[in-house]
């Protein structure tokens, strides 16, 4: 019995490249479905794979062929139904493969392309084209924030970073350095060679003299290295400082009384879904979990998203926990800060002015990005108007957002953090 073993690296794999040509080629169609995904999946749910499909019209592919050309007569059979002039009607359609027509014996038609995307490729359209805004280098934190640069060329070094070109060039300097003054009397000892051999042929003493002395030359040129070991240049790697982009991101949840189980179901999938891009997109971030309601209080994110505790509602409780947490563990000069924030804007009216103080004097100075989700479909209340002087006064880093219902989820989430281009 023979066995075949397939080694080729992509053995395995082999349509990987054709699924991910395919992938680009319908990505409108994909994005359109995990825009739709996420607003209709459970909490749990979230980071899995979909199913896609595309309309068997789109994923026709372009046939070429050679045309008919030239002159042609065709001579048709005659019948019994029609006459000349009459016009011809189309015929029935039927069996379009997408349901919802009647029955019917005749026509034919194409059901719609269905395939399974991952949770890997689910995930990276998702989160396509979004960043933290502002976020900058500030600090050198530990080994692992060095990276091994090149810089320059060495006298020692690991065989395996040799400088071929540079030890050949050194080679060569070396050779025409030491053999300089030898190649010198060679080339005078054979100009006077040619001249005896020309002015004085019967002078045989002299000729073979010089005959002996370009032969020691020779040897002499000859007896150097093509290669000596201080010849060997190496390409010189060292580990540079690279600052590293620390951040940390604030999670501000309303979960008052007033907040519905659906109102706070839609600020959990908010949640969700900035948690699932920050750990997704960035090595070293922390994500810092407040539920209030008249107070403030750090949390896990298991409890930050299936705790039942309720209360009143004091909104500023959360903003001074976090600008305590901000002073006692997240120094400004080494952290990029960022707080994003939910509620359904119901506040106790004398607490609304002081959100606004807080935000203004002791956090928005020192964050890159802030934003307020707002999750009511009734008119704004207090709050929200005292979150756009915030805004006024911090147009580049404060944002604000109303949501409806969970279809708003996603778009608002791309609104807030589409990648922004640099000017």
């Amino acid at each position: 019995m023979s066995y075949v073993i397939d080694r080729r690296l992509s053995g395995k794999n082999k349509s990987t490249v054709n699924r991910q040509r395919f992938l680009r080629r319908y990505r409108e169609h994909i994005k359109k479905a995990v825009e739709e995904a996420v607003s209709r999946r459970s909490i749990t749910d979230m980071e899995h794979g979909e199913q896609i499909s595309i309309p068997g019209r789109d994923i026709d592919e372009p046939v070429l062929h050679h045309g008919r050309g030239g002159r042609q007569t065709i001579v048709h059979p005659g019948n019994k139904e029609f006459v000349a002039g009459e016009h011809i009607p189309r015929p029935p359609g039927g069996g379009g493969g997408k349901g919802g027509g009647k029955a019917s014996n005749t026509g034919e038609g194409m059901d719609e392309f269905v395939f399974q995307i991952t949770q890997e490729e689910f995930l990276d359209f998702m989160f396509e084209d979004l960043e933290l805004p502002n976020l900058v280098k500030r600090h050198l934190t530990g080994a692992d924030t060095f990276k091994t640069v090149r810089a320059g060329i060495s006298n020692v070094g690991n065989p395996s970073r040799i400088n071929i070109v540079r030890t050949l060039r050194s080679a060569h300097a070396r050779r025409i350095a030491l053999s300089g003054s030898s190649r010198s009397k060679l080339r005078e000892a054979l100009a006077e060679l040619e001249r005896l051999k020309r002015e004085e042929p019967d002078n045989l003493g002299d000729i073979q003299a010089m005959e002996a002395e370009i032969g020691h030359l020779r040897a002499h040129i000859a007896r150097l290295p093509f290669l000596d070991t201080f010849d060997l240049k190496y390409n010189l790697l060292v580990k540079q400082p690279n600052p590293s982009s620390k951040a940390v991101m604030f999670c501000l949840m309303d979960v008052s009384g007033s907040m519905t189980q659906a109102t706070k179901d839609i600020a959990k999938r908010f949640f969700i879904l900035l948690y699932l891009f920050l750990k997704r997109s960035y090595d070293k971030i922390d994500v810092v979990f407040i539920r209030h309601h008249t107070s403030a209080k750090e949390v896990d994110e298991e409890e930050f998203f299936y705790s039942r505790e309720t209360g009143g509602t004091i909104v500023s409780s959360a903003l001074k926990l976090m600008q305590e947490i901000m002073a006692e563990r997240y120094p400004i000069n080494e952290w990029n800060i960022y707080g994003a924030q939910a509620s359904d804007g119901d506040n106790w009216n004398d607490d609304s002015p002081i959100c606004r103080d807080i935000l203004m004097k002791q956090i928005m100075p020192f964050v890159q990005y802030f934003t307020y989700v707002e999750i009511t479909p009734r008119e704004h209340q207090a709050l929200w108007f005292e979150y756009e002087q915030v805004r006024e006064s911090f147009e580049d880093t404060f944002a604000q957002q109303q949501l409806v219902s969970a279809t708003d989820i996603y778009p608002v989430f791309r609104e807030l953090f589409q990648r922004r281009l640099v000017t």
